[in-house]
């Protein structure tokens, strides 16, 4: 497993991936949809992959060479608020689900957010009754401080999620 931040080049192979956790999980996992991402320009992705001092995109690939896991790291903007950042869009295909490899992840976007002068904490929301990812964040050390309700709304459907944090 080759754990790297993604750049312009991985562009294609970043939206293969979403686009494929979008379909697989379309209701609460994310709050976006397929519908709306399929229909991103090129230029929309390579923006969205491009590493930038506060916000990078972590990338798993297999010993094929495919990538098989990501996940997003981005550095809150705002003066007051600059010593947090967030975690977006962690997704593993399926297939190779349950090897670590989300967990290899998130240990490697840690120790590189450690590197960022003055982050302190990490944010990520997780819907409530996700049971396998909640037991992974927190098995990093992640807590859940609070619950939002109805977070989500999906084909009528409301999904709470959990407020998780890392204090570095």
């Amino acid at each position: 497993m080759n754990i790297r931040v993604l750049n312009e080049a991985d562009a294609l192979l970043y939206q293969e991936l979403r686009l494929n956790a979008l379909k697989t999980d379309p209701g609460g996992a994310f709050a976006s949809t397929y519908e709306r991402e399929v229909q991103f320009s090129i230029e929309t992705v390579i923006d969205r992959v491009k590493p930038l001092k506060d916000k990078f995109v972590l990338g798993a690939f297999n010993q094929k060479g495919s990538l098989c896991g990501m996940v997003t790291f981005v550095r809150e903007a705002n003066e007051k608020m600059a010593h947090k950042g967030n975690v977006f869009g962690m997704y593993v295909d399926v297939v190779v689900r349950r090897q670590g490899i989300g967990k290899s992840l998130l240990l490697e976007l840690i120790k590189t957010v450690k590197k960022c002068e003055g982050v302190e904490q990490i944010h990520l929301t997780v819907v409530s009754n996700h049971q396998s990812a909640k037991k992974l964040y927190e098995s990093i050390g992640f807590k859940v401080y609070g619950t939002e309700r109805n977070a989500i709304k999906f084909n009528g459907q409301y999904y709470d999620e959990d407020l998780m944090v890392y204090f570095i």
